[in-house]
């Protein structure tokens, strides 16, 4: 099992997405002989799951049934255990987007956290690019060198515990892109911009508070990085859903009727918008905005380094 590369079969060891419902999934290792609860029963991973295809519906001890899903980026975004703040899939598009990554790129990243956003690097950036990620945190980033391992993405990956700060990212002249999500990033430009290859390259900073966002400005004016533009990546999701509405009486319905040719009678015609207007209403799709929306995660600062 690899988070780059699709596997049909359930192994022993792999990490697989127990799908409940939208709303419910979780995260489980599979190993030979172990069991995981849940509210539909018991899935015993040595003859439910070893050895069944990606996919598979699974019928628990109780009778109710669970899908059995390979992780991506996407899913493990959703399901991972929780070290720090996260970046969601919302924001993770547009950077890989404006970052300009593509397979074979190379990335440095500052801090690693939960591994969110560093998963979906690597699989853009895979078979033939690289992560270098640096973590401040000393077991944060031995969880995240565990997990990658885990995940069949370590030959992709160089996780290092130090101050971005003050050390850099222990590469220079080899990254085509720079991401910054850490208190301070202002204070990491100048190592940003020793990462960045000769010929240029591009740089976000990730910040939940715009006086960051105005210090990282500075500092990259300071530091020569051109078409600098900050970004707020607001979701709004619709519900679309059918809407009845009831047609104003105009007075003259049953004239348009008759001369149009109408017939109520007529089986053939009851579906025509005539027979809603002898009705009185009319049904129509419209999209509806949720009550509750998720707001501000932070703001996105882009640029690039000057050829000069």
């Amino acid at each position: 099992m690899s988070f780059v590369e699709y596997g049909d079969t359930i192994k022993d060891g792999d990490t697989a997405i127990v799908f409940l419902g939208h709303e419910s999934m979780f995260p489980v290792k599979v190993q030979h002989g172990t069991v995981t609860q849940t509210k539909y029963g018991v899935i015993r991973h040595s003859t439910d799951l070893i050895g069944k295809k990606y996919g598979s519906k699974v019928t628990c001890s109780k009778g109710g049934w669970v899908f059995i899903l390979h992780p991506t980026p996407e899913l493990w975004t959703m399901n991972l255990p929780h070290r720090t703040q996260i970046l969601y899939s919302t924001d993770i598009s547009i950077i890989t987007m404006m970052l300009e990554l593509k397979p074979g790129s190379i990335v440095c990243e500052s801090g690693t956290g939960s591994g969110s956003l560093s998963h979906a690097l690597i699989r853009t950036v895979a078979p033939t690019g690289h992560l270098y990620t640096v973590e401040f945190h000393q077991q944060r980033a031995e969880k995240a060198r565990e997990e990658f391992r885990e995940h069949g993405v370590e030959h992709l990956v160089t996780v290092t515990n130090q101050d971005v700060c003050k050390n850099g990212f222990g590469v220079s002249n080899i990254a085509d892109a720079v991401f910054l999500d850490i208190p301070s990033p202002w204070e990491a430009i100048g190592h940003a911009k020793s990462a960045l290859k000769a010929e240029g390259g591009r740089i976000c900073s990730f910040s939940p508070c715009i006086e960051q966002v105005q210090r990282t400005c500075l500092a990259m004016e300071e530091y020569g990085f051109t078409e600098i533009n900050t970004l707020e990546i607001l979701l709004r999701v619709y519900n679309v859903r059918t809407i009845s509405l009831q047609i104003p009486d105009l007075g003259k319905a049953v004239e348009d009727n008759s001369s149009t040719g109408f017939d109520s009678s007529n089986p053939s015609d009851q579906g025509s918008p005539c027979a809603n207007l002898q009705q009185g209403t009319v049904q129509f799709k419209s999209g509806v905005p949720l009550r509750e929306v998720v707001g501000h995660t932070g703001y996105l600062t882009f640029a690039t380094k000057s050829l000069v």
